[in-house]
C-alpha cells in the first residue's frame, strides 16, 4: 500500500505523525479541500506526466492549471498526463494519491511556482483519503528527486 511506504518514508524524517488520513476521500482538489479544511488553492496537487518516455510529477497548486505553452517551453514537449495505469506502475501510487514521496529514483519531481504564495501545503501522502501539511521549503527538501522549480501553470494569477 502506497501510504504505508510514504509513512516510511517519513517516520525517519520525524515527519510521519504529521500524516493525516480522513474517513472520506481526498482524491480530488475540491475533497481534499473540505478534508483538510482550507482553501482549494492550498491543496498541492500532483500531476504525473511523461517526458522523453521517463515519467515526471509537477506539484501545482489545486487552482493552478498547465499551460501549454509553458509545458512545452519547458520541456520541450507536449504536455501527455499518464493513465491510470500508467502512474500506478510507474509512479507506484494510484491517482488520487499521487505525491512527491516515496518514489522510484526515475521519476523527477518539479514543484510549480503557484505554490509559492502560500505559507503551507497539503499534498497528498500516498493514498485517497490523506495529507500531509508543509512549507514549500519542506515540500522541497522532502520531495523525492527534486528537479527545480517550475513556471507551467496557469489560472492561479491575479491577470489584469
Amino acid at each position: 500500500m502506497s501510504i504505508a511506504r510514504v509513512r516510511d518514508y517519513f517516520r525517519p524524517l520525524g515527519l510521519e505523525p504529521r500524516i493525516q488520513e480522513f474517513d472520506v476521500s481526498s482524491a480530488t482538489v475540491e475533497l481534499a479541500a473540505v478534508a483538510v479544511g482550507v482553501e482549494g488553492a492550498r491543496i498541492a496537487k500532483t500531476l504525473s506526466f511523461k517526458v522523453d518516455d521517463q515519467p515526471i510529477l509537477i506539484v501545482a497548486a489545486g487552482d493552478a492549471k498547465v499551460d501549454n505553452s509553458r509545458y512545452k517551453a519547458q520541456f520541450h514537449t507536449k504536455a501527455k498526463m499518464l493513465t491510470h495505469e500508467e502512474a500506478h506502475d510507474l509512479i507506484g501510487h494510484d491517482v488520487g494519491g499521487v505525491c512527491p514521496f516515496a518514489l522510484p529514483e526515475n521519476v523527477k519531481v518539479y514543484l510549480d511556482v503557484s505554490l509559492q504564495r502560500f505559507s503551507t501545503v497539503f499534498p497528498a501522502a500516498g493514498s485517497d483519503n490523506s495529507a500531509i501539511e508543509l512549507t514549500c521549503q519542506e515540500l522541497e527538501q522532502y520531495a523525492c528527486n527534486f528537479s527545480g522549480w517550475v513556471d507551467v501553470c496557469k489560472g492561479w494569477r491575479e491577470e489584469a
